[in-house]
This record gives C-alpha cells, sequence and structure tokens, in this order.
C-alpha cells in the first residue's frame, strides 16, 4: 500500500523538533509499503499540502498530533480546531483512510475521534500501524487489533492495552535525502535520538507513562550511537536525546555516553536530566562524552511541593546535582512549573528563594498545571471538584491550587523575572523565536539558552 505519514506539528517555540515519530512508524512500515513522510513546518506554498497528496496518491494517510494544546496558561491555545481543519483539507483531496496517533491523540483518543471525523487511531506507539495497515490490505475487520481505535461506520470495536516491548526488529528509517531534513539542518541543526521509552517516575501531572508505558525499554547503546554517527553524517550539527528523563537509567545512560565517544561521535548533545542522586564522576563522564546541556525538570525547590508533586528527590539533591554539574563545566537549565497541588504563596517565595541562589544557569518559569486524563493530577482535581468525570478537558484545562490562585503566580514570576535576562517567564514566546532564528542565520547551532547565563 501507498502510505503518507503527515507530522502536524508546526511549533517552533522555543525552536522546531524534528518529526522523531515519523522515522519509527516508516521503520515499521516500509518493508511492506511505500511510504512517503511530510512535513508541515516545510510547506510553505498555500496548495502544497494538496498537491503533495495528489501527486503521491497515498492509499493510507497517517496523521501524527503530537500536542493538543500549548499548555501556558496565561495564553492557553488549544489545536484541535487547526488539525479539523487539516483533516478536512486532506478529506477534500482524497478518499484515503485517515489514521490519528502520536502522543497527543493517545492522551485524548475517543474524543479526537470525534472531533477530527477519523476513521482510526492507533494509541500507543506509532508502530501499531503495521498490523492495522495488514489488516486492511487484506480486508479484515482491525477493530480486535491491541490500541486501535476504529470510527464510526467502519465496524469492529476498539481494544486497549498497554504498549507493548519495544521489538528489536522495529528500528528508526531515517532517510538523510527526506524532503523536510533540511529544514531542520537550516534551523539550528538539531536532530534528535530516543534512547529508551517508558519512564518509571510518578510525577503527578506527566502523561509520559501513559503513553510509554512505566516500564523501560532501552535500545543498545552500540545501536543509539550507531545512528547518530548517521545524524551526523547527514549534515546534524547537535543531537537531543528526547527521553523523558535520560538518566532514568543512569548505568544505561553512561553506556550510551561512552558508545557516543567510542564510535567517534564528533557533534555535542543535551538531555533532559532528573536532579537525582548520582555517582559523583557521573557528569564529568558525561562531559568527556560530549555532553553540553543539561536540562532538569526541578520543578520547585519546596520539599512539601517536590513531595506533592510526587517528584524522586528534594531540595538537597537539586543543589547537589546543579554543583555538579557546573563543576563539570556543563550548560544547566532548570525548569519550574509552579501552580500544582501543595502550591501557596509561602511556598512559592522559598522555591524563589532557593531558586536565586542557583549560579551559572537559566531559569524557565511556568505558572499554572495543565490537567491530563490519566494522571494523579487528574484524581487530585476530580476529588477537589475541579472537574468532573463526565467533562471534556481536550481545551486546556489547568489546576486551581486553594492556597494561591495563578494571577497571583503570574504576577509573582513577573516580579521574580524583572531585571534578569536568565529568568524566563515561559518559553520566551514569539520574541525569543525571532532571537533564535537570527542567531540560527549566523551559524549557531542546539537549544542556545546558555547565553542567557548570568
Amino acid at each position: 500500500m501507498k502510505v503518507l505519514l503527515v507530522s502536524a506539528n508546526t511549533v517552533q517555540e522555543p525552536f522546531p523538533v524534528y518529526p522523531l515519530g515519523l522515522d519509527y512508524v516508516a521503520g515499521a512500515i516500509a518493508d511492506r509499503h511505500a511510504v512517503r513522510c511530510l512535513d508541515l513546518n516545510c510547506l510553505t506554498e498555500a496548495n502544497a499540502l494538496e498537491q503533495a497528496i495528489q501527486a503521491f496518491g497515498p492509499e493510507v494517510i497517517g496523521l501524527s498530533l503530537r500536542n493538543v494544546d500549548n499548555t501556558d496558561s496565561r495564553d492557553p491555545k488549544g489545536f484541535m480546531d487547526g488539525h479539523r481543519q487539516l483533516v478536512l483539507r486532506m478529506r477534500r483531496c482524497s478518499d484515503a483512510p485517515i489514521v490519528l496517533g502520536g502522543s497527543g491523540f493517545t492522551i485524548f483518543p475517543d474524543e479526537t475521534m470525534a472531533l477530527l471525523a477519523a476513521d482510526y487511531g492507533i494509541v500507543g506507539e506509532g508502530e501499531r500501524l503495521a498490523p492495522l495497515l495488514q489488516a486492511l490490505a487484506a480486508g479484515q475487520d482491525p477493530g480486535g487489533l491491541p490500541g486501535v481505535k476504529v470510527g464510526r461506520g467502519k465496524g469492529g470495536t476498539s481494544v486497549e492495552s498497554a504498549p507493548e516491548p519495544w521489538s528489536r526488529e522495529v528500528a528508526r528509517r531515517f532517510d538523510p535525502q527526506a524532503a523536510h531534513l533540511d529544514f531542520y539542518l537550516q534551523n539550528g541543526g538539531m536532530l534528535n535520538l530516543q534512547t529508551k521509552r517508558g519512564c518509571p517516575f510518578r510525577c503527578v501531572y506527566c502523561s509520559y507513562p501513559h503513553i510509554e508505558g512505566r516500564s523501560m525499554r532501552r535500545v543498545p547503546a552500540e545501536q543509539v550511537a550507531a545512528m547518530a554517527l548517521r545524524l551526523q553524517a547527514a549534515g546534524a550539527r547537535y543531537l537531543f536525546i528526547t527521553d523523558s528523563a535520560f538518566n532514568a537509567d543512569i548505568e544505561h545512560s553512561l553506556a550510551v555516553a561512552r558508545a557516543f565517544q567510542q564510535q567517534g561521535l564528533a557533534i555535542p548533545w543535551g538531555a533532559f536530566f532528573a536532579p537525582i542522586a548520582l555517582p559523583d564522576d557521573y557528569f564529568q563522564t558525561m562531559a568527556a562524552c560530549g555532553l553540553k546541556h543539561v536540562e532538569f525538570g526541578t520543578e520547585s525547590l519546596n520539599d512539601a511541593v517536590l513531595e506533592a508533586y510526587g517528584k524522586p528527590f528534594r531540595r538537597q539533591q537539586v543543589l547537589a546535582a546543579h554543583a555538579s554539574v557546573v563543576a563539570a563545566g556543563l550548560h544547566v537549565a532548570h525548569y519550574f512549573l509552579f501552580g500544582g497541588p501543595g502550591e501557596t504563596e509561602e511556598t512559592l517565595a522559598d522555591s524563589c528563594a532557593h531558586i536565586d541562589k542557583l549560579e551559572r544557569t537559566v531559569l524557565f518559569l511556568f505558572g499554572g498545571m495543565r490537567i491530563y486524563p490519566h494522571t494523579g493530577l487528574y484524581d487530585i482535581a476530580l476529588r477537589q471538584g475541579q472537574i468532573t468525570a463526565s467533562q471534556s478537558i481536550v481545551a486546556p484545562v489547568f489546576y486551581q491550587p486553594p492556597g494561591i490562585s495563578l494571577s497571583t503566580i503570574s504576577q509573582r514570576l513577573d516580579e521574580y523575572a524583572r531585571g534578569r535576562d536568565n529568568w524566563v517567564h515561559g518559553s520566551g514566546g514569539e520574541a525569543a523565536v525571532r532571537i533564535m532564528r537570527r542567531m540560527y542565520r549566523r551559524g549557531r547551532s542546539g537549544p542556545l539558552w546558555e547565553y542567557l547565563v548570568r
């Protein structure tokens, strides 16, 4: 079958993100089907989408939905209407069945199927498209396949299931000749890698465990390094590891870093880390293996709030991890998320007082915790009567901490950040995007937030 895979994500704040998921889906189906990938970031002409669909003539269209909204409580924007308009455009130029997938779809599968009037959907890992295509090609009812949602009038019923083991036979299909590659090479030179799936942490707000499962499924370190070299050969000037927390498995992360060094990776790389207890020489080893940027999902520096958030660390561990990164000569940033369970005026002030003591770092401050289904936060909001079980939360709904209003949090964060370039309230907005684009045009690569360090 001719299968067109489409990435719908056009968010470029603070920088564009290469559509890694399409590579994995292509890797699962390319041996039996003719596959083409289409990235909406690269379509600049008014009718480019329609022309591409008509030229290829797909028999199935897979549409990847990375996000459902911008998770910004100050200026919430939902993406579903844009996704619905995209599907309507596809319908006008093709009769091919449309299959939805991606992390955004997995969080809200039933609502998204209804809103977009799709034919099928894949809950969880996109590789599940392979058995769906096999069923469609054979004229069979795909409704009983794990993770497959069936649209109205398509027969069958959907079967929910946890993410299946990541088969070693299913691998990423990276095409150095792909039409969309140049866009990312020209806009920061950043490509990405995944070293494992699954997250064992129990952060109260996070949807990762629902999307990928809690059991970690690791890619062999040598295989990760081999792909890194392929990306480097294709022109990448920087690599970002997309794991929810690269060091959730400390030994595996060290093995990957050492494999980079042993196989001769010459470009810098970065990742998200959890500020948990680590071996004394952990970040020294990482630095020796090419790590350049450390991004910590810290969220708070108040121990009571960290406990309420379900974080596997406390303030002293954060401070120790930060000191270790600085000692290793690495760039470090912390992401903070205020306004969850347990937040008050006092906890906010306590966090910011300790944040102010962090040296040589960039701080990204967010106020307002988006409520997603299948999370501990959803259950808390339900018990507190902030939402109801029958309520749709596809449009952004934010938790309201009883001890402080979100508007007060936003005001306080503005006050703390005023006059400090390294305190960024939110992700920087359009102004940050414009600055990044100028720096990219000048040949800079990577996330570039280190230029804000004071």
